[in-house]
């Protein structure tokens, strides 16, 4: 089924078809093309949260055709594109902390809690976040669609708790730079700690390592995102440093952590409801590898989450898990052992186990492994 989602197509559609069938209309004002409609013949095709006056609702409905209606919720449920910064940061203003609380991301999150969080208390609600998520998944794969090399998408799985000063935060934006920079399509869970350095990396690609050195500086000012000042400190570092490069990074943030903010240097954000559909979305685009930065239990699920998906070679290809941070997933969290002494007695199958702490090291996994896939 062929998808509408500008104005632009729309017009041109209208201009040489005259019989549309089998065609989806996502997300636009078509108030003003009422006597266009009314003079073309639509057959099972699909409007999505369309404006349409009263007479081309009505001409529509009753020509076999499907209508769905928008709710009334805090969002839009037929989003035709991924979310921007500044989509979801509306509103705020970097001086003002407490501007937060005017902007989109945080009216979402307030409504999703007071409705039920996971278990939403009105069918309503259920379904608008269906539809909104089903909306996003759509745009992504649109997104992903243009990708010329999957096998060149990287995630970073790791804390959310992860200082803005710490070791690791500077190595994983390092890293992500280096990246980028070599045409890697960066992707994180799109929240704070080391998926927020991901990003950060990314929107200083073809900048000096200077920059990114005073940028740390700015952001060590709020090291957690609890502080107050954590999205204020992020959108300062912005604001000095506006994004130059033409690399793009993708967050695959959720309302169901909504306490923990989305970064806004991520260039696109496909923010979900369902946090089960996020997760298995990530790790299924990441076909070039994923980098365990040291995390919690949320980490450790992706991670058994991924050699599951490796294994069964899910989305036909198993693709790197590179562990950093060599004694948190040796000793404080001894998951790598674990997983290759399982892989090493066949009781996992396909996965490519690599453990270090030197950036070159991770990075030379990553290559080789797009390399072998001549891409």
């Amino acid at each position: 089924m062929k998808q509408l989602e500008t104005i632009a197509e729309f017009e041109v559609m209208l201009t040489h078809k005259r019989h549309w069938k089998n065609i989806a209309v996502q997300g636009l004002d078509l108030s003003g093309f009422t006597a266009q409609i009314m003079q073309t013949l639509f057959t099972d095709c699909i409007f999505l949260g369309c404006e349409l006056s009263p007479e081309a609702d009505y001409y529509l409905l009753h020509s076999d055709n499907a209508l769905f209606p928008r709710l009334k919720v805090p969002f839009n449920m037929y989003l035709n594109r991924l979310y921007t910064k500044d989509d979801l940061y509306n509103n705020f203003d970097y001086r003002n902390p407490a501007s937060y609380s005017k902007t989109l991301d945080f009216t979402v999150y307030r409504h999703f809690m007071d409705n039920g969080k996971g278990e939403p208390s009105s069918i309503q609600v259920t379904l608008a976040q269906r539809m909104h998520d089903h909306a996003i998944s759509d745009a992504l794969s649109g997104f992903m669609s243009k990708i010329a090399s999957p096998q060149r998408v990287i995630a970073v799985m790791g804390g959310h708790g992860m200082p803005r000063a710490s070791a690791d935060y500077r190595q994983i934006a390092y890293i992500s730079k280096k990246l980028c920079e070599e045409n890697f399509l960066m992707i994180s869970g799109g929240g704070p700690g080391a998926m927020e350095a991901t990003h950060l990396g990314a929107w200083f690609g073809d900048r000096p390592l200077s920059d990114l050195e005073l940028a740390f500086e700015i952001l060590a000012e709020a090291p957690i995102y609890k502080h107050e000042l954590w999205l204020s400190k992020a959108f300062e570092v912005i604001e000095r440093f506006p994004r130059i490069s033409k690399y793009d990074s993708l967050g695959i943030p959720t309302w169901l952590y909504g306490h923990e903010p989305p970064t806004p240097f991520a260039s696109l954000i496909a923010k979900y409801f369902a946090n089960s559909v996020r997760e298995e979305g990530l790790l299924a685009i990441a076909k070039g590898g994923v980098i365990y930065a040291p995390g919690s239990a949320g980490t450790i699920q992706e991670i058994f989450q991924d050699a599951t998906q490796n294994h069964y070679l899910s989305f036909d290809v198993s693709s790197p898990m590179v562990f950093m941070n060599s004694k948190y997933w040796t000793e404080e969290r001894p998951i790598y052992p674990l997983l290759k002494k399982m892989n090493d007695e066949g009781k996992y199958n396909n996965l490519l186990l690599s453990i270090s702490d030197e950036s070159e090291e991770i990075m030379d996994v990553i290559r080789d492994f797009a390399a072998r896939n001549n891409v």
